[in-house]
């Protein structure tokens, strides 16, 4: 699962999902293009507006857009992954996010549960790492930390268990692209 408010999607959000697919031996990846962000103030753009552009951007056969969230009303992302975890018991979810989220992930409602509940595959972005392996959640859980090179066993175990995947970066960010105003 990998969250967010997609706004705009871009070929980063694309590179890091491809990366996860291969690094972590994924079955799928569903993009669950969020309705807002508790954390921001500023709203996203029109969510099926984000949708149409999510959709036309993914062309990978193991890749979903979902706006199950609105569908389910869920505000927060432990109440998505609850409502998940529900729906489809027996299925092992991995939460995916940028290094960048996981700097802030200690402000996330549940944000312990959420650790404990499935395991976290952290994707290194420019200027991160350090960062996030300095984070509180990092802290927290770092005896949990699947070593360097280890990602593909993140599925098979319980949580809490995390890994922080290094490797090629994507610069592209949804925040830049909105401020130079290409996406209008």
């Amino acid at each position: 699962m990998l969250g967010g408010s997609f706004d705009p999607p871009h070929q980063g959000h694309l590179h890091i999902t491809g990366w996860a697919l291969r690094s972590l031996q994924l079955d799928r990846v569903w993009w669950l293009v969020s309705p807002g962000n508790p954390l921001k103030t500023r709203g996203p753009a029109d969510l099926e507006r984000r949708m149409r552009a999510c959709r036309a951007l993914v062309r990978h056969p193991r890749v979903e857009v979902s706006d199950i969230e609105a569908h389910l009303g869920s505000r927060y992302t432990a109440d998505t992954i609850n409502a998940l975890m529900y729906r489809y018991p027996g299925v092992r979810f991995i939460w995916l996010m940028g290094a960048d989220n996981l700097r802030t992930f200690h402000r996330w409602e549940r944000w312990e549960w959420i650790m404990a509940s499935v395991a976290v595959g952290v994707l290194a972005r420019p200027g991160e790492q350090v960062k996030a392996g300095l984070s509180p959640a990092a802290r927290r859980f770092a005896d949990r930390r699947l070593p360097a090179g280890a990602g593909h066993r993140l599925g098979y175990g319980d949580p809490p268990r995390w890994a922080l995947l290094t490797g090629p970066m994507s610069d592209l960010s949804s925040t830049e692209i909105r401020q130079r105003g290409d996406w209008p």
